[in-house]
């Protein structure tokens, strides 16, 4: 059996957890070079890459009913093995069609590793900290991935991407070894808190509505940045300094691990990223996107390991996570689709003043989950 708490499977659940949403995490870019180096327009690039997240989404949806009935280790080698097939095959490719196509494929394996990365971190004994430090080395990743991409796009185009993000894939196929097969090798606390199936849908469309939100946003987060007058390397340079900004964010769970609660870092972390978005509204200029994108990008980071901790916290065997995977890339996945279609009527303005609103949305449907929790641990250590 597999010691889900010891350093070699942690540092497992990372990598995998990385590889996921390796191309998520650099879509502001990825966007950028299908309209720039691949020809297509910006609607266009955002459904690709809304198709993919699509792709997501379905094998989340699909985990949440099944994780429990497979041998995980079969699943993450055939999502990893399509991942890497999938990007090798979008190599050349500049038909809108079957790019689309591919790229909603090669969704379909990132899922399955998204799905089992978050549910193994929330199977571990620390998952605020183990979810953050997925955060904060996937930011490392990205931060690092954006920096360079305009460099890539220069020396070897988008098929010099496509190869790295093949290999990259193909490398995790090294450490399945140390994760679990199955969520059974987690010991049953002596106490279980029940909790109504009304409190996990509450939490769980919370979940659904804020990626919808973030998604609507970094969709065309560097094509902001680009309207506001600044060159394709300063906004490369902007997301990537953010991105360590984020790092910062995720770090707070890390280091705090729960013992300021989840309501004020949630409630600080929605409702201010609302607020540094609201700052890409009406003309803009450098510094006003520099702030926003770093802010927005921090509070970001730092909320999402909270919010799948409050999750973790319904279900010792992980399912709520699983589902809680499939909302969030259900709801990155809608972000773009939704974002392009405002674009035709309201153009950037619109797409974000949209998000802003989406994001208070969310804070009221999680408050009731997060406030239910508190008040039942409390009932717990007084009895």
């Amino acid at each position: 059996m597999t010691d889900i708490n010891s350093r070699k499977s942690i540092i497992a659940i990372i990598y995998i957890g990385v590889i996921g949403p390796c191309v998520f995490i650099l879509q502001p870019g990825f966007i950028q070079g299908l309209v720039a180096y691949l020809g297509f327009d910006e609607q266009q690039a955002g459904l690709i890459a809304s198709y993919e997240m699509f792709g997501i989404a379905t094998t989340t949806i699909l985990m949440s009913f099944i994780s429990n009935r497979v041998d995980w280790h079969k699943v993450l080698y055939v999502c990893l093995i399509v991942c890497a097939v999938g990007n090798m095959a979008s190599i050349g490719q500049t038909d809108f069609m079957l790019l689309s196509v591919t790229r909603f494929v090669i969704g379909l394996g990132s899922g399955g590793l998204l799905s089992l990365g978050f549910t193994m971190a929330g199977l571990t004994s620390k998952p605020d900290r183990n979810f953050g430090l997925i955060v904060v080395w996937l930011l490392i990743y990205g931060a690092f991935g954006m920096l360079f991409m305009p460099s890539i796009y220069e020396f070897v185009g988008m098929n010099g991407l496509y190869i790295f993000l093949a290999l990259f894939c193909a490398s995790g196929l090294f450490i399945v070894k140390s994760l679990p097969h199955s969520g059974e090798i987690v010991e049953l606390p002596k106490q279980i808190i029940e909790y109504s199936t009304t409190i996990k849908v509450s939490s769980l469309s919370g979940l659904l509505v804020y990626n919808i939100a973030i998604g609507i946003v970094w969709a065309y987060l560097f094509l902001v940045g680009l309207e506001a007058g600044m060159g394709e390397q300063d906004v490369a340079n902007a997301i990537t300094v953010s991105q360590f900004f984020g790092i910062g964010g995720a770090l707070v769970p890390v280091l705090l691990q729960a013992r300021v609660g989840r309501i004020l870092p949630l409630g600080i972390g929605i409702l201010g990223g609302a607020g540094f978005i609201f700052l890409f509204v009406g003309d803009i200029g450098s510094a006003m996107f520099w702030i926003g994108v770093c802010g927005f990008n921090m509070l970001w980071n730092l909320t999402v390991p909270f919010l799948f901790s409050v999750l973790a916290d319904y279900d010792i065997r992980g399912r709520i996570v699983t589902f809680g995977v499939s909302m969030q890339f259900l709801g990155l996945a809608l972000g773009p689709f939704i974002a392009a279609m405002l674009l035709e009527v309201g153009g950037f303005d619109l797409v974000n003043i949209t998000s802003v609103v989406i994001f208070v949305f969310a804070a009221l449907l999680m408050l009731p989950g997060t406030l239910n929790q508190r008040n039942k641990k409390q009932e717990a250590l007084n009895s």
